[in-house]
C-alpha cells in the first residue's frame, strides 16, 4: 500500500485490529496482492515505482541484488516480509537473528523469494540447517543497518559503490512502504532542468511538445467557453438540430441555458486537462520524472480514444476533430520513451508532522480523482444512453419522450463528449496526486489548484446562471470542491517546503 493510505489509515486499522494484527495484516494483504497475476506491476505502479537506476546494483558475497537497498527482519514475520517488500522496492532481505526454533519458518519464507535472502546466526547448526535453503549464512554481513526513517542517510550511505543499507523493521513501520522509493530518487543523480529548445522542431524535446499540447487544451477550451457565451450554436449545429436559437426558444424557453451548462462545464474541462498537461510537461517532463510521462500518457491516450463516441453517436463535430488532428502528433512527441538522466533538484527536508498531514490531503486528492472518474464514466455511459438523467427532466419540465430524435442526438454528443473529458482530466489528477507528493514541489500545489478552480467554477457558475440547481444534482461537484480544498490546505506546508520551513506558493517558478 502506498504511503498515502498507510499512514492516514493506519491508526483505524490499529484500533480495530490491534497494532501487531494491522501490521501483519497488512504484509499479508500486500503479499496476496503480489501473487496475483500482474499484481505485482500493480502494486509498482500505485507506488510510481520505476526500475531504480543501474549504479545502485551490487553484490554482497557474490550474490547478485538488483539494488543494494532493503531490510533486516525477525523470523516472526519473514514470510510475509520476504512476498511484500520486494514490492516496494527491497532489493534484498536478511532475516536476523535466526535461532533452532525459526529455521522451519526462515525455509518456508525463503520458499518462492523473488529477491536475495540472506541468514544472520551464530548457531553453526542453524547455518548447517539452513545453508541449502536461502542465499547465504553467515554470523556477520557487510552491511549498513538504519534505523533512522529520513532518507537522507541511507541516500548518502548508497553513494558508496559497495555500499549495502537495510532498514530496520522500525523504519518501515514510521516512514510507510514508500521509504524505498524516496532513498531511491535521492540516491539517484542528476542535473539542473533543461532549459534548450533550439529552432528546429525535430529537435525538440518531449517536455516541449508536452507544454504545447496542453496551451492547446487551453486555447480550445477557451475557445469553447466564447462559442458557447456568444452564438452558442455554430453552423455545424444548426444543421444537425434543424434550427437555430429562435427555434430552440420556442421548443423550451430551459433549452438554450441546458445547452450552455452542458458546454460551459466542457470547456472548463478542457481548461482544466490543458493547465495539468502543461504542468506535468513543465514540472515533470522536463525534470525526467518517468512517472510524470506515464501520467500524462495515460491520462491522453484515454482523451484522445473517446473520439470513438462520437463516431458511435454518428456526429462528428469538425471543431473538436481538428483540435484533435492537430494535438495527437504533439502528444505522441511527448510521450515517447526517452533515456534522458534525471534533471530534477533534491527535495528539501520537510517536518514529519508537516508529511503525515501531506498523506492525509494526498489520500483526498486521490480520492477526488477517483471519484472524477466514475463521474467520467457515468456521465459517458448516460451520453451514450438514456442521454438524461431525472433532473434535467425536471428542471426542462419535460418528458424525454417529447423531445425530437435531433435534440437528443445533439445533446448526446455533448454529455458523451464531456465524460470522454472529464475521465482525461480525472486521471491525470489521480496519478499527479498518488505520484507527484514530494516536499517543495510547489508546482504540484499550484497545478492541482489551477485545475480545481478551472473545473469547478465554471460549473458551479453556470449551473447557478441558468437556474439548475438541484442539490443531488450539484452534490458531486461540491463534494469535489470540499476534499479538493481541505487535501490542498493540509498539503500546503509540504508541498511549499524549502529545507525546514515554508515558501509561500506565489509563483509555480519557485519549484
Amino acid at each position: 500500500m502506498p504511503d498515502w493510505t498507510y499512514h492516514p489509515l493506519r491508526p483505524i486499522a490499529d484500533a480495530v485490529l490491534g497494532v501487531r494484527r494491522s501490521r501483519l495484516v497488512a504484509l499479508r494483504a500486500l503479499a496476496a496482492v503480489g501473487r496475483l497475476p500482474g499484481g505485482r506491476g500493480v502494486v509498482a505502479r500505485a507506488l510510481g515505482h520505476r526500475h531504480p537506476p543501474a549504479h545502485l546494483a551490487g553484490s554482497i558475497a557474490g550474490i547478485p541484488i538488483r539494488v543494494r537497498l532493503g531490510a533486516v527482519v525477525p523470523p516472526s514475520v519473514a514470510v510475509p516480509a520476504v512476498r511484500a517488500l520486494p514490492l516496494v522496492g527491497a532489493g534484498l532481505l536478511e532475516i536476523a537473528p535466526v535461532g533452532p526454533g525459526d529455521v522451519e519458518t526462515v525455509r518456508a519464507a525463503a520458499r518462492g523469494r523473488r529477491v536475495p535472502v540472506i541468514v544472520r546466526t551464530d548457531d553453526p547448526e542453524v547455518a548447517a540447517a539452513l545453508v541449502d535453503h536461502v542465499d547465504g549464512v553467515k554470523a556477520s554481513w557487510p552491511v549498513t543497518h538504519t534505523a533512522d526513517p529520513d532518507t537522507t542517510d541511507a541516500a548518502t550511505a548508497l553513494t558508496g559503490s559497495d555500499a549495502i543499507v537495510l532498514a530496520r523493521p522500525e523504519v518501515l513501520l514510521h516512514a510507510g512502504p514508500g521509504w524505498y522509493g524516496r532513498v531511491i530518487e535521492a540516491a539517484t543523480p542528476t542535473s539542473p532542468p533543461s532549459t534548450t529548445i533550439g529552432r528546429n522542431p525535430l529537435r525538440w524535446p518531449p517536455w516541449w511538445w508536452g507544454a504545447l499540447v496542453g496551451l492547446g487544451m487551453v486555447v480550445a477550451g477557451l475557445g469553447a467557453a466564447a462559442i458557447t457565451l456568444g452564438p452558442v450554436l455554430l453552423w455545424y449545429d444548426r444543421d444537425l438540430l434543424g434550427t437555430d436559437l429562435a427555434g430552440l426558444h420556442a421548443v423550451n424557453h430551459h433549452l438554450v441555458g441546458f445547452l450552455q451548462h452542458d458546454r460551459i462545464t466542457m470547456a472548463g474541462t478542457m481548461v482544466t486537462i490543458g493547465v495539468l498537461y502543461t504542468a506535468l510537461a513543465l514540472g515533470g517532463l522536463r525534470r525526467g520524472h518517468p512517472w510524470a510521462r506515464d501520467a500524462y500518457a495515460v491520462s491522453g491516450w484515454i482523451g484522445f480514444s473517446t473520439l470513438v463516441y462520437f463516431i458511435g453517436l454518428g456526429f462528428v463535430e469538425p471543431l473538436h476533430t481538428a483540435v484533435a488532428v492537430v494535438l495527437f502528433p504533439m502528444f505522441l512527441a511527448a510521450t515517447l520513451p526517452r533515456t534522458d538522466p534525471p534533471q530534477w533538484t533534491t527535495p528539501p527536508t520537510a517536518r514529519e508532522r508537516e508529511r503525515r498531514w501531506a498523506l492525509v490531503g494526498q489520500l483526498l486528492l486521490v480520492v477526488t480523482g477517483i471519484g472524477l472518474f466514475i463521474g467520467g464514466a457515468v456521465v459517458s455511459l448516460v451520453g451514450l444512453s438514456d442521454v438524461f438523467v431525472a433532473s434535467d427532466l425536471t428542471y426542462l419540465g419535460v418528458d424525454a419522450g417529447t423531445l425530437s430524435d435531433r435534440l437528443v442526438a445533439f445533446v448526446a454528443h455533448d454529455r458523451a463528449g464531456f465524460g470522454g473529458a472529464l475521465l482525461s482530466a480525472a486521471v491525470a489528477i489521480t496519478l499527479l496526486s498518488a505520484w507527484g507528493w514530494r516536499p517543495g514541489a510547489v508546482w504540484v500545489w499550484w497545478s492541482l489548484a489551477v485545475a480545481a478552480a478551472t473545473g469547478f467554477l465554471p460549473a458551479v457558475l453556470v449551473h447557478s446562471g441558468i437556474h439548475y440547481t438541484d442539490f443531488w444534482h450539484l452534490a458531486p461537484v461540491y463534494a469535489g470542491i470540499g476534499f479538493t480544498a481541505l487535501g490542498l490546505a493540509l498539503s500546503y506546508p509540504y508541498l511549499c517546503a524549502r529545507g525546514t520551513t515554508v515558501v509561500a506558493c506565489r509563483t509555480p517558478g519557485n519549484a
